[in-house]
């Protein structure tokens, strides 16, 4: 019992901390989207998409063209069938590995992740880009960024999962950080060839970000909600106070 009420109150102060970073994601998700609504982002949103193009040549984006061809391959990264893929090896995994709720907590939230982005996107029904050619295929509306959206989503909730079994930090510590940098890489490719505005990515990023965090909070509840009986239990099996 001496080890149990320090932990517990380290896992209370986590999860308040998510929570509030949950609440701050979901803020910064309408927040942006009022402002896009109106209009306010505009600015912001054509000087930074011009700013990746040769001022000669709007149609050309800057480098060489080895590095127009590594962007596609990033912004794969944050595609459906690439995604698609990368969730069922998780799924498979986690489920041959006796972890089955981390498999449905992945699975739930891939799908939620995917449908509200596909419904928001239906809602604000914006327009892609129309300053430069575009670099890559585009089938729906703008905002949010479909690939931004889901590869938050994705990869996030994957670090997570993966951290809630691995003990050491430094390893932890890793996972998060490819798990931000393939993130990053893929908002910066959409933006980079000229499929989608810088807002559309911002935006991505935050209601993906909400929901893997909002996959930890389940993951944590899931996993401490026999907390009391184990409380209880190691209370019985504590030795009396001399």
């Amino acid at each position: 019992m001496t080890n149990l009420a320090p932990k517990l109150r380290r896992l209370e102060t986590r999860v308040l901390l998510v929570v509030l970073a949950v609440a701050g994601a979901v803020w910064g998700f309408f927040t942006l989207a009022g402002e896009m609504t109106e209009g306010d982002t505009l600015a912001f949103d054509r000087r930074l998409l011009l700013l990746l193009r040769d001022p000669a040549h709007p149609s050309d984006p800057l480098g060489p063209r080895w590095l127009e061809e590594a962007m596609r391959d990033l912004t794969a990264l944050g595609g459906f069938t690439v995604l698609t893929l990368v969730t069922l090896m998780g799924l498979m995994l986690f489920w041959l590995h006796g972890r089955r709720l981390q498999a449905w907590v992945l699975g739930a939230t891939v799908l939620a992740a995917q449908l509200s982005a596909n419904l928001l996107k239906g809602f604000y029904d914006r327009p892609r880009p129309n300053l430069v050619p575009h670099g890559d295929y585009v089938y729906a509306q703008s905002f949010p960024s479909g690939h931004s959206t889901l590869a938050a989503a994705v990869y996030l909730t994957l670090a997570t999962l993966i951290a809630s079994v691995e003990l050491r930090p430094a390893a932890k510590a890793l996972i998060y950080g490819l798990a931000v940098t393939v993130t990053v890489a893929v908002g910066i490719s959409r933006v980079y060839l000229g499929v989608h505005w810088p807002s559309d990515v911002l935006a991505g990023w935050s209601l993906g970000a909400a929901w893997a965090l909002g996959a930890w909070l389940v993951l944590e509840r899931l996993r401490t909600r026999d907390a009391p009986s184990m409380t209880a239990n190691s209370l019985k099996s504590d030795p009396p106070a001399p």
